[in-house]
């Protein structure tokens, strides 16, 4: 009989110490490092001789999600901001371990004219592009919506919303029946924090983006689908803007008690890109630690 594992504690069940980064955050400035599945994730060719592009692929759930794809046998581009080329250069490093070839795209997603250059630019570099991950995202504690400047609500938007439109917009012509767009949404779509209110909104938005597209993008053979994460431990949290208080009970009052790590997400996302799920679109697939959507 193999041996089972206890979900409540594969990985530790206590609170993070207290820390504070400057967005974006970097990966060996977060303390403990992210697990992003480098000493666990085994690939089964699952998506061999698939063609990815992950945006925010550096660190976090981007770069487990680019781990497990390489593992399964995908060519993977990653697009980053420029401030985060060393943990870009880790991600690619890893997906060349795997016997892939890993592309870095440095830039600012916000740019309408990036966001769109990474679509060609893979293509260019792996000869097209079948799987296309929307996960880049940015978020900061607010403390009221009367304390939301119109620069850091325009921030949100363009990066979680508009270089969405973008890159995605630029890929659909090049996309082949088969092909599977993944959006990293949030377990904020359907229970927003007020201190998160703003990128709870652009969560929500990506659910309503994927629904719609669903439908017009299903008779031409390409799947749209959503993840909705739930705590996870990755750079992004210090960099939120929480107090030791908050870290130190993050993912804590989920039903396993504890956070997830990038690394737990990775199968979801595998699933969603894979001929498992040849007839899953329009979904929103929760990986939450328990908490209902």
């Amino acid at each position: 009989m193999s041996e089972e594992i206890d979900p409540r504690s594969t990985h530790p069940r206590e609170g993070f110490p207290p820390q504070e980064q400057s967005q974006p955050g970097l990966t060996g400035k977060t303390s403990p490092e992210p697990d992003h599945g480098e000493s666990s994730y085994q690939g089964a060719g699952r998506l061999r001789g698939r063609r990815a592009l992950i945006t925010g692929g550096d660190s976090g759930i981007g770069r487990a999600v680019a781990i497990a794809f390489a593992r399964e046998g995908a060519d993977v581009a990653i697009a980053h901001l420029p401030e985060e080329q060393a943990d870009a250069d880790d991600t690619v490093g890893t997906i060349r371990e795997a016997g892939r070839t890993g592309l870095s795209l440095a830039g600012d997603l916000r740019d309408p004219e990036f966001a769109a250059s990474i679509v060609s630019r893979t293509v260019d570099e792996f000869g097209g592009l079948d799987l296309l991950v929307l996960n880049a995202a940015y978020q900061k504690d607010r403390d009221g919506l009367e304390n939301l400047t119109d620069d850091e609500f325009d921030r949100v938007f363009r990066t979680n919303l508009y270089s969405m439109i973008y890159t995605t917009r630029a890929a659909l012509s090049l996309l082949e029946p088969g092909a599977s767009i993944i959006v990293s949404s949030s377990i904020q779509a359907f229970q927003p924090s007020p201190g998160l209110i703003d990128y709870a909104m652009t969560k929500a938005a990506q659910v309503a983006f994927v629904k719609a597209l669903a439908e017009d993008l299903g008779p031409r053979g390409i799947r749209i689908n959503a993840i909705a994460p739930g705590p996870i431990w990755t750079p992004l949290i210090p960099a939120t803007g929480w107090d030791a208080e908050r870290l130190a009970t993050f993912g804590q009052d989920t039903p396993l008690g504890r956070a997830g790590q990038p690394a737990e997400l990775a199968g979801a996302y595998v699933y969603l890109a894979s001929d498992a799920a040849t007839y899953v679109s329009g979904a929103v697939l929760p990986v939450t630690g328990g908490k209902p959507l």
